[in-house]
């Protein structure tokens, strides 16, 4: 059974900062910041950890506990890696890297589901954003069906950033978008590469859009047109595993 991911109270969630638990984000009641909460709003930012200020009833509705003090913390269900540890773990195997990228991935399940399937295909890792974008949650964890023990997964500041290190590895950055040039089947997604899969409404943002070397689009013949993000996410990975094992 997994574990709840959210830390109550003051002292709890200052003891987690101090053992230095992986913390996703921290909420904090308007108005609350004093004392106590200041110091641990301050270790927060050091370690690059979002704070975000909340009504007290929307603290209120999350409490398990019912003595959150005015703050809680959502910790990580499972830690997370740096990007060299993905790229060390295809070398370690004598294989391409291959790795997802998600832009603001929000829904949990989603997440979840495209470990589940990173794991499937024999991915390397998963990057995800620091901000706007969820994190290795109880729920992700549930979802996931246990992958979370085994693909790495990395949380960078700078998605921007990070693409352009990868590039330097000598990595091709595929993007999927209803305006991809080439739909996915008719793309070469072999050797070095790593898929950038958009958000649930957003799509890819603007900026990632432009570091990607090309954009694939998924071919959609009924009404509906766009898919879920895990979906697009599954068959991009098994369209490049099965192009990867037909080059060998």
């Amino acid at each position: 059974m997994v574990q709840t991911d959210k830390i109550e109270g003051r002292n709890p969630v200052m003891e987690a900062l101090k053992a230095e638990r992986e913390i996703d984000k921290i909420l904090v009641a308007k108005g609350a910041a004093e004392g106590s909460i200041t110091k641990i709003i301050g270790i927060a930012k050091d370690r690059g950890i979002p704070v975000q200020q909340v009504e007290r009833q929307k603290l209120d509705q999350l409490s398990e506990s019912h003595a959150h003090q005015g703050i809680i913390a959502f910790a990580a269900a499972h830690s997370y890696v740096d990007v060299e540890d993905i790229l060390k773990a295809a070398a370690k195997k004598g294989e391409d890297p291959f790795i997802i990228i998600l832009d603001e991935i929000t829904d949990p399940h989603n997440l979840g589901s495209v470990l589940r399937t990173a794991n499937a295909v024999g991915a390397h890792g998963v990057i995800i954003p620091k901000r706007r974008a969820v994190g290795l949650t109880a729920v992700v964890a549930k979802s996931s069906a246990g992958a979370i023990e085994y693909v790495p997964v990395a949380k960078v500041s700078n998605l921007a950033q990070t693409i352009d290190k990868l590039k330097e590895k000598g990595l091709w950055i595929i993007g999927a978008d209803m305006d991809g040039e080439k739909a996915f089947y008719e793309s070469d997604l072999t050797g070095k590469l790593a898929l950038v899969i958009g958000s649930e409404g957003q799509g890819i943002g603007r900026l990632i859009k432009e570091k990607c070397d090309f954009i694939v689009n998924i071919p959609m013949r009924g009404e509906v047109s766009s898919l879920n993000a895990s979906v697009a996410a599954a068959v991009l990975m098994y369209e490049t595993m099965k192009q990867k094992a037909t080059k060998r």
